[in-house]
């Protein structure tokens, strides 16, 4: 076994030892709208948040399957904290997509949480030595416990020209809203954060070229086999929390199937029921297939990356349209185990029903809903454009 697979499973180990602890403090993060803070010190502790730091700073430098895993049993405790993880997880690798003074300052710890608002709707104005940031990000995930936010925001050029840029700055430099009232997700704490004229020197100030991680011609290269597609990536990264809560949903509903019957019928055991069998059956499968599919596009991913290679877009496409497939598949499968639950599902204590409003909530985000993804699969299966620069 090589170092990072090693690496890999002590943090994974240490993860499904938390389990019990995600599960039990669910409730809490509802409640307090952001995870539990006994979560965040569980993982931290097991090394989740050196996951995608690089080696060359303390981190573990872990390949995308090794984050995947790992983010798919977090998942699988508690639905909020799998997101806010990813989130964190996935953000950190986009820092090494900055300069290295950048990296020298996030990665400073070797452990590192960084979120992000990845919306444009933000301004950068030049000053002397970098920028002034202003704005305000809706749905920033994660932000409440970060240490480090990427603020997407447009420059104007002396030109009129306009240009996204991509601001890291410490979330101490801005503030953040209460606003985060849903019926899902509730635990992710993904409030609004607002900058007021904040000074982001110009090193950590990137532009979208430099997020294009596939060309290996502005990434430090010495960050072996870790080259990946940005968008790629991200979406590999976050369909391991759609695989988790469906797989926590499937063993709460088998673990409350025991001695239950049908109410207002001759069915002692609901188990016995070929419907009940039937639907499980289903929702197995689905789930099932949906890690086959992950298994494949980051063997894809993988083997490009270490190559040295971009991903075709056929390859990208097929990464987007998966992902989506996976989004709709786990839900349905969810959805499948919700639907012959008995009434009791509904009640707030049930974990059931919060796997189910939680992938519900979740398989609305723009990036990942099924139909935009299937349709840009298509459209490069059918020879077309993409019709997104997302792939």
């Amino acid at each position: 076994m090589t170092r990072p697979e090693s690496e890999a499973r002590n943090v994974l180990e240490a993860v499904r030892k938390s389990i019990p602890v995600l599960r039990r403090n669910a409730t809490e993060s509802e409640d307090r709208r952001w995870i539990a803070d006994e979560n965040v010190d569980l993982l931290e502790k097991a090394g989740v948040f050196r996951t995608a730091v690089p080696e060359r700073f303390g981190g573990l430098d872990l390949p995308a399957e090794e984050q995947a895993e790992i983010l798919a049993e977090i998942a699988r405790g508690c639905g909020s904290t799998g997101w806010v993880s990813m989130v964190w997880v996935s953000t950190a690798w986009i820092a090494t997509l900055y300069p290295d003074r950048a990296q020298e300052e996030v990665f400073a710890q070797g452990s590192v949480r960084i979120s992000g608002g990845f919306t444009p709707s933000g301004t950068l104005t030049p000053t002397e030595g970098g920028y002034l940031l202003n704005g305000s990000w809706r749905f920033n995930t994660g932000v409440r416990g970060a240490e480090w936010n990427v603020h997407a925001a447009m420059v104007e050029h002396g030109n009129g020209e306009h240009e996204e840029l991509f601001a890291l700055v410490p979330t101490g430099d801005i503030t953040l809203a209460d606003d985060w009232n849903v019926f899902g997700a509730g635990g992710t704490g993904s409030v609004t954060s607002t900058a007021k004229d904040v000074f982001v020197p110009a090193h950590r100030v990137v532009d979208g070229a430099v997020f294009d991680a596939s060309t290996g011609d502005r990434w430090n290269a010495d960050v072996k086999g870790r080259n990946y597609n940005l968008t790629s990536y991200i979406l590999a990264t976050c369909a391991p929390v759609y695989q988790g809560i469906a797989q926590a949903a499937l063993e709460l509903f088998t673990e409350r199937l025991p001695g239950k019957g049908i109410t207002y019928t001759e069915w002692s055991e609901q188990s016995r029921h070929p419907y009940t069998q039937i639907q499980l059956a289903h929702a197995t499968n689905k789930i099932a297939s949906c890690a086959a599919l992950s298994r494949d596009w980051l063997r894809v991913m993988q083997e490009r990356a270490d190559r040295g290679e971009k991903m075709t877009v056929r390859e990208k496409a097929a990464v987007r349209g998966q992902v989506g497939y996976v989004v709709q598949s786990t839900r349905e499968a969810v959805e499948s185990l919700y639907a012959i639950s008995s009434a009791s599902t509904i009640l707030l204590s049930n974990p059931v029903q919060r796997a189910f409003r939680d992938i519900e909530a979740l398989s609305l985000h723009g990036l990942l809903t099924p139909v935009s993804s299937l349709e840009a699969h298509g459209r490069v299966l059918l020879g077309l454009e993409p019709g997104t620069d997302y792939i």
